[in-house]
């Protein structure tokens, strides 16, 4: 059994952002990203916003004493909702997640994937980076992973460079997400403390 983190725990900083943990106020920012066809271009298109709307229950849902789940990504200075991020069970064969496995008091099995969206108009500015290493910190922190996955569409070269950045190594092609030859990047735990002891 997984004690719970105080609310307060799941709120997380950056020099210039704020991660909150996604709540039904958030369809705005979900809709932004899902319903827009430059952000999904590698993640099977564009959503309704009807399709958003109806996702969002789950979208709320947190397991492992609220460490698993989605947060939004806002600009600390002018509380501007810019994207959102995720850690969340790896789907293999499917094509979207097994929110099921989100329950109070345990981790989802398989393997836990870090993985963020950010609005067209935020890109080549570092948030992504800012982001994905904020999460990892909270991941190798506050949680008991040992690993975390992330896995991009192999033309998607920004993404690979941003996992590259925060400490991730390519570990080949794969399925995830119902297809194959997905390209998977790792982190481990060991891996992550030796990089900030260096640091």
């Amino acid at each position: 059994m997984i004690p719970a983190l105080p609310a307060e725990a799941l709120v997380l900083e950056t020099r210039r952002l704020r991660l909150t943990p996604y709540t039904a106020d958030d369809v705005d920012i979900a809709k932004a990203l899902l319903c827009d066809a430059q952000v999904m271009r590698y993640m099977g298109g564009a959503d309704t916003e009807d399709t958003v709307e109806g996702h969002m229950p789950d979208a709320i849902r947190r397991g492992a004493g609220g460490r698993i789940g989605f947060w939004c990504v806002s600009q600390r200075d002018s509380g501007r909702k810019i994207g959102d991020c995720n850690l969340m069970p790896l789907p293999i064969d499917d094509d979207d997640f097994d929110y099921s496995q989100l329950v109070p008091l345990s981790y989802p099995a398989g393997q836990i994937e870090l993985g963020y969206l950010f609005l067209p108009q935020d890109w080549g500015k570092g948030y992504a980076t800012e982001t994905c290493a904020r999460l990892v910190r909270f991941a190798f922190e506050d949680t008991d992973l040992a690993e975390l996955v992330s896995t991009t569409d192999p033309s998607n070269t920004r993404s690979q460079n941003v996992l590259r950045k925060c400490g991730f190594t390519y570990s080949g092609q794969k399925r995830a997400y119902g297809q194959d030859g997905v390209d998977w990047f790792v982190l481990s735990r060991a891996v992550w403390m030796a990089q900030t002891a260096k640091a």
